[in-house]
């Protein structure tokens, strides 16, 4: 059997097949009408009346200041905005182009990619800072996808460009992207160490180095070279997975660096016409079914750690895994948002013509009604899978360092009609300070911004000493339970003992249950135990309730009064990636201070009896 990390038999192998292309060239005109016919007039029109719109559009401008904006501010968007229409506008004329095949869009793809090329760096400023050292260029994820991007123009266009843009595409490449992936090691998503694990970028640097190395790099042994090398660290990449097939990034990343991955995987297969297979791995179907057992209802995904609650999955991803693994309940997620893509470039805009849906798709996507990530201690517990509109319940153990880490260990979802009224409010808005050494000052990753428990005032700490201990997880018909130990969350000044948190999604009421029992214990010293919620929500407290507010639904939090105080706190304008909000804390605080304690939080859906706490 051919070894997929063994360069000389790579070699040899490429040299024994000949190399097709993944896609037909604009000038197989046959291919392309039946492209166009399958797309329909309707949609056909729009994609020509866009790029039209782009032809006469100005390439826009990307000055040094503009580079610099971020060092200067923290802020991405000057540089970052301008930067993606290029190659928005790129992906548009060059599909228009190969429908059309008039060739009236022709001057200004190579108006475009040329622009690309003068780039000084096809990387952005939060990745690169200062301006460009060409003797020392940079591989990012940017740099990456341009690159596979600029290799597919020259698949599809090349012929009748320019002949000069194919040759300075192919020495920007080397210059930029295939000798520095050959020669150096001090790209950190290339391997991953101790300090720092693979993650999105290692999958998405490989494969936009390999993918346009398989398109552009004529030379066998460098190709095989590059192969191998991608086949180390994307081995790398998949070992970021739990054995259940999880990744604590969370799904929007899961769509970007798994998407990467199966582009490159594809590539690969079929340019060794599938002697080189990465899609057999291990695990691979389970990391496939991800988007499935993270789904909370449509369009709704659980959001721990830097992911947002409305993921606008690939399309093309989510058809072509469900063809290849006969996933039916992936390709019926995929039509919740159809044709959607979630980065607007020509890779995955062609993915999306040619990668096409099975023939027999589900009317819905129905998710399990319990996933559970045995890895990342992640519960997902769904109190009528096939009500979109029922009772969902999303938890986490884990520790404090974490891809796209925030301190939120044992925190928890709680959804109901489409929206999450206990909710995680997602990622903070990418500035410099946001990923700096303030990054825990911000709401949004501290664990004041998460349902945890505070003891005796006290955060959760960052870093991987810092963590749950799980002592149980059960799933039956009736319920299901998370039971973790959250002392080690927390500094040893906390002076806890012990600290669990048990967590029950119940299936035996009419409309469901969730109980959050939180019992603490303390070393000396009598002490003082919170338990929040966290809401985008409107709150109304009672005597012995709250209730939580959304705009469809509404959730009744029952607690002992006898024993436990409720208040909220509002933390104005949070600056969150869609804008500033408000976001409210629900603080549920013991009356006074105990060796020992315990808050009961029983939360149901607003129609339904409260449950009285014992």
């Amino acid at each position: 059997m051919l070894s997929r990390y063994n360069a000389l038999e790579i070699e040899r192998m490429l040299s024994s097949v000949p190399a097709s292309p993944p896609f037909p060239p604009a000038s197989e005109r046959k291919s392309w009408k039946s492209i166009a016919e399958t797309l329909g007039e309707v949609r056909l029109a729009k994609m020509i009346t866009e790029a039209e719109l782009f032809a006469r559009t100005p390439i826009p401008a990307l000055p040094a200041t503009s580079f610099l904006h971020y060092k200067r501010t923290g802020q991405r968007e000057r540089y970052n905005e301008p930067r993606e229409q290029r190659r928005k506008m790129l992906s548009a004329l060059v599909l228009a182009e190969c429908l059309e095949g008039g060739g009236r869009f022709l001057d200004s793809v190579l108006d475009l990619s040329w622009a690309i090329c003068e780039e000084s760096t096809w990387a952005t400023s939060a990745h690169q800072t200062e301006l460009t050292d060409i003797h020392s260029p940079v591989i990012d994820i940017h740099v990456a996808m341009t690159a596979l991007e600029l290799a597919e123009v020259c698949l599809l266009l090349g012929s009748q460009l320019d002949p000069k843009l194919s040759l300075r595409i192919s020495d920007e490449l080397d210059r930029r992207c295939f000798t520095p992936y050959l020669t150096r090691n001090d790209f950190k998503w290339l391997h991953a160490s101790k300090q720092r694990g693979a993650n999105n970028w290692t999958a998405v640097c490989n494969a936009g180095v390999a993918g346009a190395a398989l398109y552009m790099e004529p030379n066998p042994a460098r190709l095989a070279e590059i192969i191998a090398r991608a086949a180390v660290s994307l081995d790398e990449y998949l070992q970021s997975f739990d054995e259940s097939g999880g990744s604590t990034e969370g799904p929007g990343y899961w769509d970007f660096g798994f998407g990467y991955y199966v582009v490159l995987a594809n590539l690969i297969e079929r340019r060794t016409e599938g002697r080189f297979d990465f899609l057999q791995e291990e695990g691979i179907r389970d990391i496939s079914t991800y988007p499935l057992r993270t789904r909370l209802s449509p369009n709704r995904h659980l959001n721990f750690s830097d992911c947002q609650a409305s993921v606008h999955y690939s399309y093309p991803l989510l058809v072509f895994l469900a063809q290849r693994f006969d996933l039916p309940d992936l390709a019926a997620l995929a039509n919740e948002r159809p044709g959607r893509i979630r980065r607007n470039n020509l890779t995955w805009s062609l993915r999306l013509l040619f990668w096409v849906a099975p023939a027999d798709v589900p009317p819905k996507c129905v998710s399990n009604g319990h996933d559970w990530f045995s890895g990342m201690m992640w519960m997902v517990s769904r109190f009528a899978p096939k009500n979109i509109n029922s009772l969902v319940l999303a938890a986490k153990g884990g520790h404090n360092a974490e891809m796209h880490n925030h301190n939120d260990i044992g925190n928890f979802i709680v959804h109901l009609h489409g929206e999450s009224l206990v909710a995680d409010i997602g990622r903070g808005r990418y500035t410099q300070a946001y990923f700096g050494a303030e990054r825990y000052d911000h709401l949004a990753t501290s664990s004041l911004g998460h349902s945890v428990p505070s003891p005796n005032g006290y955060l959760q700490q960052a870093g991987e000493m810092y963590r749950a201990v799980l002592l149980g997880h059960e799933a039956t018909a009736q319920h299901s339970t998370l039971h973790l130990e959250l002392k080690g969350a927390y500094p040893s000044d906390a002076g806890v003992v012990s600290l669990q948190r048990r967590i029950t999604l119940f299936r035996n009421f009419s409309e469901g249950r969730v109980l959050v029992e939180d019992s603490v214990r303390f070393e000396r010293d009598a002490g003082m135990l919170e338990s929040v919620l966290v809401t985008f929500s409107d709150v109304e407290v009672g005597a012995d309730h709250v209730v939580i507010r959304g705009r469809r639904g509404s959730l009744r939090v029952d607690f002992v009064p006898e024993c436990v105080h409720a208040r909220v706190e509002t933390h104005c304008s949070v600056d969150l990636p869609k804008g500033p909000k408000d976001i409210r804390r629900v603080v549920f605080s013991m009356l006074i201070p105990a060796r020992e304690g315990q808050i009961l939080l029983s939360m149901t859906p607003i129609e339904s009896v409260a449950i009285a706490l014992s």
